[in-house]
């Protein structure tokens, strides 16, 4: 995600690399290499002149303080302004109603049906709440089908009446059916088209009217750039819609929407949307994105995903069980389903500042455990519970049951011994022994 930008940034700061000051004659190059990196990623050359503007508006005559170098100062001039170009701070999501009413548009292929279930799964995991997906999308059955499986394997009513060619009152009669089955939020994925049209933007506009709802969301393909950000425009000056949704965040992407949709249309990005699975949504924090297009990281939303798959309860069991070196293969196994939950790995590693740029070019599986995960199931409840006791005999056994050569075995027990030494050393430091979500 924004590799290309986040590459070419850090290549205009180092104009600044070993001054001493700020003045006219370096910050020109640097700008201009600003303005460069930002049209290239599919900024609008308006948007992008006023952002270095700004920057450089701010930045001549600064001087230097506080041993922070130029290239530092810089810096933060231009997370400071990524930041405000973003939005600044994170928006509100409105689920007030009984129920509350959230209605989903934009183009097909944008992805609105799996963000519809996304949103679905974070509203009952994150929020408590008791949602119902609706299926209002009367020209693609295969939509509904989708919708269907999404909300099945989130556990969530999904209504839909498929003879039905009335966008209006299939939105209508599931507000009915929330209320009476007691589901205190209704998302309504609307249909879309390959490209804006009369039709379609009337339906969803008697959509609007009809339900009167809460939140209007905009899903934007975030890898079509510049051209999500005029259809926005187009959707906006229709809908006047609430807010924004970028997905496919996890593909090629230049990152022109997320600089340009806020400035364009004047709407906060509220979410962002990442891969298939139905935990791959995030809230959009406008000062955590430009941390990231930096290269800064984000640890802190990093601590929130782990926090959000560990329990403090059993947290700290783990840690006595760490300070007793009698951390097992099953604890190993939990926690590695833990951090699967918590997304894409090699997201996760660029979340954690420096080491985005240096696994840029690294291919990072997310079966990369599948190999480990075989042979702990491989073994029997007691040899799980007892790394010792595994004999020459029963490696083989489980080399075997996991299809791994007993090599590979052998050197996953190794690691394994060593992980073990390495944790119990950290938690007899005086600041050992933390998981994520404990307080001290």
């Amino acid at each position: 995600m924004f590799n290309s930008l986040s590459e070419k940034l850090e290549s205009a700061f180092k104009n600044l690399k070993g001054e001493a000051r700020i003045n006219d004659l370096n910050i020109a190059n640097t700008v201009k290499d600003i303005r460069r990196a930002l049209i290239d990623a599919d900024v609008n050359f308006k948007i992008a002149k006023e952002f270095t503007d700004k920057v450089k508006d701010k930045a001549v005559g600064e001087k230097v303080i506080n041993a922070i170098s130029p290239g530092q100062l810089m810096v933060k001039i231009v997370q400071d302004e990524l930041t405000e170009l973003m939005g600044g701070s994170e928006a509100q999501f409105n689920i007030s109603g009984n129920p509350a009413i959230i209605l989903i548009a934009g183009l097909q292929g944008s992805g609105k049906t799996t963000f519809t279930g996304k949103l679905a799964s974070y509203l009952k995991t994150q929020k408590g709440k008791s949602p119902m997906v609706v299926a209002c999308d009367i020209y693609r059955p295969a939509a509904i089908d989708q919708l269907t499986v999404l909300a099945e394997q989130i556990g969530v009513t999904v209504y839909s009446e498929r003879e039905n060619k009335d966008a209006v009152s299939i939105a209508l009669n599931a507000i009915k059916e929330a209320k009476a089955t007691n589901k205190n939020v209704v998302i309504i994925d609307t249909a879309g088209r390959l490209a804006i049209d009369e039709v379609m933007m009337t339906e969803v506009a008697n959509v609007k009217a009809a339900v009167n709802p809460a939140e209007i969301l905009f899903v934007v393909d975030s890898m079509t750039g510049q051209d999500a950000v005029n259809t926005a425009k187009a959707f906006n000056d229709r809908l006047d819609f609430t807010g924004v949704v970028l997905t496919k965040l996890d593909g090629d992407t230049r990152g022109g929407a997320a600089l340009s949709i806020k400035y364009t249309v004047n709407k906060p990005i509220k979410f962002v949307s990442s891969g298939e699975k139905m935990d791959t949504l995030d809230v959009f924090y406008p000062e955590r994105m430009a941390q990231r297009i930096l290269g800064m990281g984000d640890i802190t939303t990093l601590v929130e995903k782990a926090q959000a798959q560990y329990n403090e309860v059993e947290a700290k069991k783990l840690e006595k069980k760490i300070r007793k070196n009698q951390f097992d293969f099953q604890d190993f196994l939990d926690q590695l389903q833990q951090i699967k939950k918590m997304g894409n790995i090699k997201d996760l590693m660029g979340m954690i500042p420096g080491v985005g740029k240096a696994i840029k070019d690294v291919d990072i599986n997310d079966d990369a455990f599948k190999g480990i995960e075989a042979i702990i199931k491989s073994m029997t409840p007691f040899e799980r519970s007892n790394p010792d006791a595994l004999t020459p005999s029963r490696k083989t056994r489980i080399a075997k049951g996991s299809g791994k050569d007993i090599n590979e075995v052998n050197a996953f027990m190794k690691q394994f011994e060593q992980m073990k030494q390495m944790m119990k050393m950290m938690n007899n430091m005086p600041m050992g022994g933390r998981f994520p979500g404990m307080k001290r």
